[in-house]
């Protein structure tokens, strides 16, 4: 099984089997290898060898269920590929909507506007749309396994007002796939509630490995 076919197979509440096995599959392109941890399932994206992935698995000595997210595997997966990593991520999928997005929104077309410029660093075809007043910034690009990822920003002086529910809404109006993805830290209280709010399923949990 491909990784698109995974994720897709989620996005549809299709999971992996519950039955504390390990997954490894080839990375979808050189850009991104990571880890995906579903319910007592783990998926590995990575062009390493799958017997080094589970040996690095059981190296932990944590539960094994936990692996997949100790720090100790992580740390491992970066030394062996030489990648960065930020942190794990709580990732989530909402089905598209029909229609165009019930706000207004003007997309932005410089390639050399900043949050243009930081999404290419980890999406291909990305597109940045703005609200009327600039106060709100959408981001839409395919990054992992191809899947449609969302990324949002607000202005602080005009967060608590729903703006950003209204730009992850936004998103699902905007994807031309079936699904869109998002992530947020877990820490990041607000933006999961934001993106639940918008109709968001948690899915799983993710770290990705940033190529060198």
């Amino acid at each position: 099984m491909k990784l698109r076919d995974i994720l897709d197979a989620a996005a549809k509440g299709v999971f992996p089997a519950p039955d504390g096995s390990v997954t490894v599959v080839p990375q979808m392109c050189a850009r991104d290898a990571g880890v995906l941890a579903f319910t007592a399932h783990t998926v590995v994206f990575t062009d390493e060898p799958g017997a080094w992935v589970r040996e690095a698995l059981a190296a932990t000595g944590c539960d094994p269920l936990a692996a997949s997210m100790n720090a100790r595997f992580l740390a491992a997966f970066m030394d062996r590929t030489g990648r960065a990593h930020d942190t794990i991520d709580l990732l989530t999928a909402a089905s598209a909507l029909a229609g165009p997005p019930p706000y207004e929104m003007r997309e932005i077309r410089d390639r050399e506007h900043p949050r243009v410029v930081r999404a290419l660093t980890h999406r291909d075809e990305v597109r940045v749309w703005e609200t009327a007043d600039g106060a709100g910034v959408l981001v839409l690009g395919r990054g992992i396994g191809g899947r449609t990822e969302a990324a949002i920003e607000v202005a602080e002086d005009v967060r608590h007002r729903g703006l950003g529910r209204q730009l992850a809404v936004a998103a699902r109006h905007l994807t031309t796939d079936e699904f869109v993805w998002s992530q947020q830290s877990p820490g990041n209280a607000r933006s999961v509630r934001v993106f639940q709010a918008a109709g968001y399923r948690p899915v799983g949990s993710e770290a990705l490995m940033l190529a060198p």
